[in-house]
């Protein structure tokens, strides 16, 4: 009995101690950032990338609060003799490390990708028994964020795969975020808030809005496990398609609204050095991104529907809310919403009191819209959202 007993402690000390190598504190709010694979695809290279690095650092993104400049698949070609991974010398030609330090020069943090399987989703060199090797490797390029695919997994433990490059990153030395994305397969939200810091909880996200596996789709499934959201811990609904062509204007604006509603990562996906000014300014509205960036990390819930039109709740930290009208239908819609109703989470049971001293605020319109104590009315073109933060008076 002595022998097993000491042999259950071992066991429990041993996960424990697994537990302990994610680094602490990496992403306390949403991580805010840019990804290349919505906008380039496989067609990346080392200038495309300064190019996005230099828009970021200058156009108002920086100082709002993106951080990540993150190049996904197709940047490898192979390994070394030693095993050790190999930037593609035509696309990278100053090498991974020269490009991690220009993006450091701007004041931002560089991010990578691989994969937990034996090859990447476009068949590069993936990650699978050479988690200590990648790791180093990261750590001596200056790497800050690895985003960690599962393709060509077949036969592979999901919770062993991603746990083994934790324990690589962390034992490298190099703080960095480590962003899971096995797209929700083997419901990481279950178990992932040990290993990283984010995880892709559905499939890849399209440019489109109530169709395929665009905006609507993905926010209907990620609301299923709000719960699970929290500091240092969120779902990922996969990166912005904020800007890209299939959306409309109005549409990429939802699309943000959603996220921030969410606690959602932020990570653009579009041309930064080409876009907009609208749509930059979708992208840097402080005022939405407060939202997202609050230190609860809680993602909304359903407070009301009627016909076409959700009311969605998030409560902040500052005692104050967040609530976002979603017009879902092709047509117009009409909001005439009583604020003198209760809204019940259902997930953490608490029941949250409106009542009539909160002032409202709309984001998007960036003015006042009066109080709490007589109802909202306003008139929603299709696909779009009323965005409003309610304040104490």
């Amino acid at each position: 009995m002595r022998k097993f007993l000491t042999l259950i402690v071992i066991l429990f000390a041993g996960i424990a101690i697994s537990y302990a190598q994610k680094f602490p504190d990496l992403a306390p709010t949403p991580p805010m950032g840019w990804n290349s694979w919505n906008f380039y695809n496989c067609n990346i290279n080392e200038e495309k990338v300064k190019r996005m690095v230099d828009a970021m650092a200058s156009n108002g993104m920086k100082e709002s609060g993106y951080q990540y400049i993150v190049i996904d698949d197709c940047w490898q070609i192979s390994r070394d003799k030693d095993g050790y991974i190999i930037a593609d010398p035509k696309k990278f030609p100053s090498g991974i490390k020269a490009l991690a330090d220009y993006v450091h020069s701007k004041g931002l943090k560089f991010g990578i990708y691989s994969c937990g399987g034996k090859l990447t989703c476009q068949k590069r060199p993936g990650g699978a028994g050479y988690e200590a090797k990648d790791a180093q490797r990261y750590a001596e390029w200056g790497i800050d964020y690895l985003k960690y695919d599962w393709c060509n997994s077949d036969g592979m433990a999901s919770q062993v795969q991603y746990s083994t490059m934790r324990d690589a990153l962390h034992k490298a030395g190099r703080p960095i975020v480590f962003s899971l994305c096995e797209w929700g397969s083997t419901k990481p939200w279950l178990w992932a808030d040990t290993v990283g810091q984010l995880w892709r909880a559905t499939g890849d996200i399209q440019d489109r809005f109530g169709i395929g596996h665009g905006v609507m789709k993905i926010f209907d499934e990620m609301t299923k496990i709000r719960q699970y959201n929290k500091p240092n811990a969120f779902n990922d609904p996969d990166m912005l398609e904020v800007g890209n062509m299939g959306l409309t204007e109005t549409e990429s604006r939802t699309h943000f609204t959603l996220w921030c509603m969410m606690a959602a990562p932020l990570i653009a996906g579009n041309n930064l050095a080409t876009m907009k000014p609208d749509i930059l300014s979708i992208l840097t509205n402080k005022n939405a991104i407060a939202v997202d960036q609050d230190k609860l990390g809680l993602a909304c819930f359903l407070w009301n529907k009627t016909g076409d039109v959700e009311t969605w709740i998030k409560p902040l930290a500052d005692g104050s809310y967040a609530v976002c009208f979603l017009n879902r239908s092709n047509n117009a819609a009409t909001i005439n919403f009583n604020w003198q109703q209760l809204a019940t989470d259902p997930d953490f049971h608490k029941v949250y009191n409106i009542n009539g001293s909160y002032h409202l605020f709309d984001i998007w319109g960036g003015k006042e819209l009066g109080t709490t104590q007589k109802p909202i009315t306003a008139t929603l073109k299709k696909h779009d959202v009323l965005f409003v933060t309610l304040k104490k008076q």
